[in-house]
């Protein structure tokens, strides 16, 4: 009688446990699933913000037609795996994706803006100065909600990992995800110092 009582402790804490871990990786994954859908509403933003810096542009840049279509391209590509990865935010291959389309509209970016410099009455406008500014305003907000969906992946990759939780995981399909991995040209570069 009193084996078939601790066996039956041992058995409910053992169920107790389980029930936790799985709990605890369901809430991980909802955290950064959540952190994922605030970066969604910052880069569907910053693309409905592209199109009209273009075609304000587009008046003073007639001799740079390639970089207006480079920059919509880029766009539209960021767009299709922005969609497709907000289907599954889970899905480590779709973040990924995501982070290389937005890496090339982040240099198709750099390029416009590069180009923009040799057109003084373009960065004289004051619509697209506007529109600039809404665009760079956007990108610090990326940035900081990137910085929280990564922060809810490493958390939720670690606890995945971990034994015995790393079981439970597998046989209850909880997969590993990526980091949404962004470069930006300023980061790249090394700092100017002026004497």
């Amino acid at each position: 009688m009193g084996t078939t009582v601790i066996g039956l402790i041992v058995i409910a804490v053992v169920v107790i446990y389980l029930v936790f871990i799985y709990n605890r990786l369901v809430s991980l994954r909802n955290q950064f699933k959540n952190g994922f859908a605030q970066i969604d509403v910052q880069l569907q933003r910053r693309h409905d913000l592209i199109p009209n810096l273009v075609e304000a542009a587009k008046a003073y840049l007639s001799h740079e037609q390639t970089t207006l279509t480079q920059v919509m391209e880029a766009r539209n590509n960021a767009v299709s795996a922005q969609k497709d990865a907000a289907r599954d935010p889970g899905d480590g291959t779709k973040i990924q994706r995501l982070g290389s389309a937005e890496n090339l509209l982040n240099k198709a970016l750099a390029n416009f803006y590069a180009v923009a410099e040799d057109y003084p009455e373009l960065k004289a406008n004051e619509t697209i100065q506007q529109l600039m500014e809404e665009l760079s305003s956007t990108e610090n907000r990326v940035a900081f909600a990137r910085q929280a969906y990564n922060d809810g992946v490493m958390s939720y990759n670690i606890f995945r990992e971990q034994f015995p939780n790393n079981v439970l995981a597998g046989m209850c399909a909880f997969k590993e995800t990526a980091q949404l991995e962004l470069e930006t040209p300023e980061a790249r570069q090394a700092p100017k110092v002026a004497f």
